[in-house]
């Protein structure tokens, strides 16, 4: 099977339909179901390290070129740059994405009473491309906002906002993610940032899937505009792959969305991944999906009671 590539909106990266999501990947709790299936009881980090080498293997040999990763992610940086540095993937071959704006603070314990905190500042942003740049060198492509939101004000930040538009001026393309019940709201404001005329934003990554398809028309918006759209979540945390066809249904339903460049697996485990790509052969039509759709509001509140496991 042959993963069709193209362009991040009007970026110059290259990107395969499907990506692989490194959040689950990364550290040894998520809100993923089914983590006790799929890693059992070694919660080791090198049992991660040899997981998530065996997983970027795989996906890149299946044509893959996306990889997304995040400073909040454990250990997904710099399981990705030693798999980067050993494998050494020619230049370009793979685009490679991040994210600033959450910190890892779990200690690598199941048990942690606080896996992540957000802290969207100029402070947070200086040391963090710092970090993922010691992790991923010039491999690193792609850097987002983690989870911008109305509430943060991180986009009538302007320290930030200049920052940013700095980061895109040395070639770093900078992009914008968001999550809850406002998505659209938040995609629409990222729009129309301005600073000094320019917009330091050409990317745009949300949550969309057949039960919270609220940020639908703003991706559209952003992709009628040059800007990239990444899909994350597609199967809900593992929600949607409890109702037959292992998850296959859901991603095509992803995919089929005319804005969409990328929709992320988050698989953990080969067979995931050879399922996930079986999607790509679907052709059913966006009228054609199960209407399943619940509200923004009841979506998230499900979303955020999820266990960390």
């Amino acid at each position: 099977m042959v993963i069709p590539v193209r362009e991040l909106g009007a970026t110059g990266l290259m990107v395969s339909r499907l990506g692989l999501g490194l959040a689950a990947l990364g550290r040894p709790a998520y809100i993923n179901s089914g983590r006790q299936e799929d890693f059992g009881t070694d919660r080791s980090v090198a049992a991660f390290e040899r997981r998530c080498h065996e997983m970027l293997d795989a996906a890149y040999a299946a044509g893959i070129r996306y990889i997304d990763a995040a400073r909040s992610y454990g250990e997904a940086e710099h399981f990705l740059g030693t798999w980067l540095r050993t494998r050494n993937p020619p230049m370009g071959s793979v685009t490679i994405g991040s994210k600033w704006g959450y910190s890892y603070v779990g200690s690598w314990r199941l048990d942690a009473s606080v896996h992540e905190v957000k802290d969207l500042s100029i402070d947070t942003l200086r040391r963090q491309i710092g970090e993922s740049r010691l992790r991923l060198g010039d491999r690193l492509r792609l850097y987002q906002i983690h989870s911008a939101t109305i509430e943060s004000g991180v986009l009538e930040n302007e320290s930030v906002l200049r920052e940013l538009l700095q980061l895109r001026s040395t070639g770093l393309v900078v992009g914008v993610t968001v999550s809850g019940p406002a998505q659209a709201d938040v995609i629409r404001r990222a729009l129309d940032v301005d600073i000094d005329g320019v917009n330091p934003f050409q990317v745009v990554q949300a949550t969309w899937n057949l039960l919270e398809r609220s940020a639908g028309g703003a991706l559209a918006e952003a992709q009628s505009r040059g800007w990239g759209v990444i899909v994350k979540e597609a199967l809900a945390n593992g929600r949607l792959t409890e109702r037959g066809d292992g998850g296959r249904v859901a991603l095509a339903a992803a995919l089929s969305q005319p804005w969409a460049d990328v929709v992320l697996s988050g698989a953990v485990t080969i067979e995931q991944l050879g399922s996930n790509l079986t999607a790509l052969a679907l052709t059913k039509q966006a009228g054609d999906w199960p209407d399943i759709a619940e509200s923004p509001a009841e979506y998230w509140a499900r979303r955020s009671a999820l266990p960390w496991l």
